[in-house]
């Protein structure tokens, strides 16, 4: 029970990152002409820094959940923290919800609750020599390619390669997460964990700058739902209830198809859920 109430923290502490971090990425962008110059001067922006400690503890505690938990329900959970956004900024800050958007947000609960009835605790196997390379590569090739796209290149495609980064960082964290705290800054994998994770923060602010958040958000995460779960199913041993593999199936589906949905469905103004209509 331990793993799924810090699953549940996690998600909480990632939708006010959310927040904070739209909130700021919106009113720094109509300031600031380039986009090397946008992440100068948002980096110095205190809202940002305040959603950016939110998105560190969300980590944190994706981290401890990954030590038992498997990733198709923990990245889902993590994924669904738009949502808790959406509803965050309705009941604090006013924002609209549809009620389509609210519909949406009932079928995301549902694929969590799928998910959630077919994980099985479990510790993850060692990420293979061969995997490991196969991770690095990826890293390098996806490093350059936010370096190419940081002055002209598609909002969209800097979200999915966002999405790639962060789900390099739930691979790595589940295959380490079991071992002694003090002994993780040792393991070699660690430091491409944590470089992994400061280009997919990198890739998100810029793609923050001039798409929708929430789209921007919704397609990252739904690249990193999709990469982390079938590589965790199919190379760290991610346990699935005997006889309930359709369930996984069925809840990443209406996950992904509720973060997307949900990305689609709304504009962004001046934070991460304010609805158009």
């Amino acid at each position: 029970m331990l793993g799924y109430l810090i699953l549940a923290l996690c998600t909480a502490m990632y939708a006010l990152g959310i927040v904070a971090q739209g909130l700021a990425a919106r009113r720094t962008g109509d300031r600031v002409d380039s986009r090397l110059g946008f992440l100068a001067r948002l980096l110095s922006d205190p809202l940002y820094l305040l959603g950016f400690a939110g998105q560190a503890g969300g980590f944190v505690l994706a981290y401890f959940a990954r030590a038992s938990l498997p990733l198709y329900l923990v990245q889902a959970g993590s994924s669904a923290a738009v949502g808790v956004a959406a509803i965050f900024g309705a009941v604090v800050l006013g924002w609209r919800l549809r009620r389509l958007e609210v519909g949406v947000l009932v079928v995301m609960a549902c694929g969590l609750v799928l998910l959630a009835g077919s994980s099985e605790t479990s510790q993850a196997r060692e990420i293979s020599p061969e995997l490991g390379v196969l991770l690095l590569a990826v890293l390098l090739a996806c490093a350059a390619a936010v370096v190419y796209l940081s002055r002209s290149g598609p909002a969209l495609l800097l979200a999915v390669l966002a999405g790639v980064a962060f789900s390099m960082v739930a691979i790595i964290s589940r295959a380490v997460a079991d071992q002694p705290l003090l002994e993780v800054p040792l393991h070699p994998l660690a430091w491409l964990m944590v470089l992994s994770a400061v280009v997919g923060q990198a890739a998100l602010a810029l793609a923050l700058r001039t798409g929708s958040v929430t789209s921007m958000v919704a397609s990252m995460d739904a690249t990193t739902v999709v990469l982390a779960s079938v590589t965790g199913i199919a190379a760290l041993g991610d346990r699935i209830a005997a006889g309930r593999q359709w369930w996984v199936t069925l809840g990443l589906a209406l996950v992904v198809a509720g973060v997307l949905a949900l990305g689609t469905l709304r504009e962004t103004r001046t934070g991460v859920a304010v609805s158009a209509g």
